[in-house]
């Protein structure tokens, strides 16, 4: 059978949600709400970044090695990034109060679980729990939004939890670095319990238990499996590719795999009653477009912001939190201009502010690509602002796009695949750009080294010298005289550099594409379903 879902705007009374309480008092109110949401979501935005603080301290406690800590961070990713979508169905047929609650409660248990562990395997198995129970909370958070706040407010809502989500990534390198410097590492961790904790507690006594008349009532169990197997492949490929190469069988294995995967789900899709995705969904230009702009902004960003990470501590010389403190312009930049998108979307329509905002950040990237070894604080901080600037409305508007073009009872698969979209984006961002960087690297480096009148190196000591200089480290043996010490950092650093730019350039022409996909999107046509399940 295909699927029945219709996927048309929705007339009076379609997809309006049942069985829930009306609100009093505070309970069930959006604002409250919202509150309540962005407390369980700053867990996981926190997650992303503050870990990378706290590894080379777990590294040492545990006696872990460099690939054990990589996947301290690869187990939560590809947790999340798989379950996702399976996540915002599971909201859709249960109801978001529940997964919400849920999610939160797991990702806190998992957390102090990390906290009191005593080796490593226990530390990236609870990381898979984080990413998990993390998965469900994330869409579940976007639905709540949908279902509760009217369509005149949804975006100035988005906009707040778009804020929540930048300030808390961005902010995960300052908290982190802190606390691993004044507390221990496990206090990363331990952070998440008192606040789960009162995201549970706010979540019982706020959140009202939405739920679309025409719900999925099934599972499509298939579907799950090939869905998430494919994720899987391909997060995975993207993962490995750096330490495989790009040109690998193994590599090509996986993304093959991957693309096989999709086709088959993609053929389910077309014959199961209820599918996991029904793909008519993507027949609105506007929602297909708003996915394609997530993935596209993740990759200039997170691509793009990986490597100012190793420009600030290894070129500059920074410690972690002066590194996170350099970067205060674009958090402040996303913490103002996030509510102030919100605004103009629901002035305006998305695609102005959102093409605007990928013309920011493509000018930004091409302002990171002219920094040098010695650029200023000054410098810096005006292209991170400007980057802070740029993705704010696209964080927003394409959010809402994806969502508000979504029937209501579908909202957590769209949340599903607003996050996705963007896990998947950072991953390959930080694949290509990666890919890039070391070309340039290995190009580059032999030529510079003769250059600067220093020693031959033999074929395994350029490789190690080329994997140094890709994240902005000088390759100085031990003992070194202090002037061929010198030469040897000049080297690497302006080698550095020349990586960094060209993976900036790369950058800034995905945002420029992103800048024309943009023009495709328009305000959600159903984003009314869920109104006025509260009172403003």
């Amino acid at each position: 059978m295909t699927s029945q879902t219709t996927l048309g705007k929705l007339g009076p009374g379609d997809g309006v949600p049942s069985g829930s309480a009306p609100a009093r008092g505070l309970r069930g109110h959006p604002w409250v709400t919202l509150v309540t949401v962005a407390v369980g979501v700053m867990m996981v935005a926190l997650d992303g970044t503050i870990v990378a603080i706290a590894n080379p301290a777990i590294q040492n406690d545990l006696g872990a090695s460099l690939a054990d800590v990589q996947w301290i961070t690869n187990a939560y990713f590809l947790a999340l990034a798989v379950a996702l979508i399976t996540a915002g169905k599971l909201g859709d047929r249960f109801g978001h109060r529940q997964t919400f609650l849920i999610g939160v409660a797991g990702f806190a248990v998992s957390s102090g679980a990390i906290g009191l562990s005593s080796s490593i395997g226990a530390v990236i198995v609870f990381r898979v729990f984080q990413g998990l129970f993390g998965a469900l909370l994330m869409p579940a958070a976007l639905g709540l939004l949908r279902a509760t706040f009217p369509a005149e407010k949804l975006n100035m809502a988005i906009g707040i939890w778009g804020m929540v989500i930048g300030a808390s990534t961005a902010g995960g390198p300052i908290l982190g670095g802190v606390l691993v410097e004044h507390v221990n590492w496990q206090s990363v961790f331990f952070i998440n319990v008192p606040v789960g904790i009162l995201a549970v507690v706010l979540g019982v006594l706020i959140l009202l238990d939405h739920r679309a008349e025409n719900r999925p009532r099934s599972f499509d169990i298939l579907g799950i499996v090939l869905l998430s197997a494919s994720m899987f492949a391909l997060v995975w490929a993207l993962i490995k590719a750096p330490e495989w190469g790009w040109g690998s069988g193994q590599t090509w294995l996986y993304i093959i795999g991957s693309v096989v995967g999709f086709a088959l789900f993609s053929f389910w899709e077309t014959k199961v009653r209820e599918p996991l995705i029904p793909l008519a969904m993507f027949r609105s230009v506007p929602l297909s477009a708003g996915v394609v702009l997530m993935v596209l902004m993740a990759i200039a960003f997170m691509g793009g912001l990986f490597f100012v990470t190793f420009y600030l501590q290894n070129v500059h010389g920074m410690s972690p939190v002066d590194a996170g403190l350099h970067l205060l312009p674009l958090t402040a930049m996303m913490i103002v201009a996030s509510p102030l998108a919100g605004a103009a979307i629901t002035k305006v329509g998305p695609r102005i502010p959102l093409a605007g905002g990928m013309t920011c950040t493509a000018i930004a990237m091409y302002g990171i690509s002219t920094l040098q070894t010695d650029s200023g604080s000054g410098v810096m901080s005006l292209w991170f602002a400007l980057l802070g600037l740029g993705l704010a409305p696209v964080m927003v508007g394409a959010t809402e796009v994806i969502v508000g073009n979504a029937p209501m009872e579908l909202s957590g698969v769209a949340g599903g695949l607003q996050q996705a979209a963007m896990q998947i984006g950072g991953s390959l961002g930080t694949a290509v750009l990666g890919a890039v960087m070391a070309s340039k690297v290995d190009s580059d480096l032999a030529g510079n080294w003769a250059d600067a009148g220093l020693p031959e190196l033999s074929p395994a000591q350029a490789h190690q010298a080329s994997e140094a200089v890709q994240v902005g480290v000088a390759p100085v043996p031990p003992g070194t005289p202090a002037e061929i010490a010198g030469k040897i950092s000049d080297v690497a650093h302006d080698t550095f550099i020349s990586g960094m730019s060209l993976a900036s350039l790369v950058a800034a022409g995905v945002a420029v594409v992103a800048v024309a996909v943009a023009f495709l999107t328009k305000r959600g046509d159903n984003a009314e379903a869920g109104a006025g399940m509260g009172h403003i």
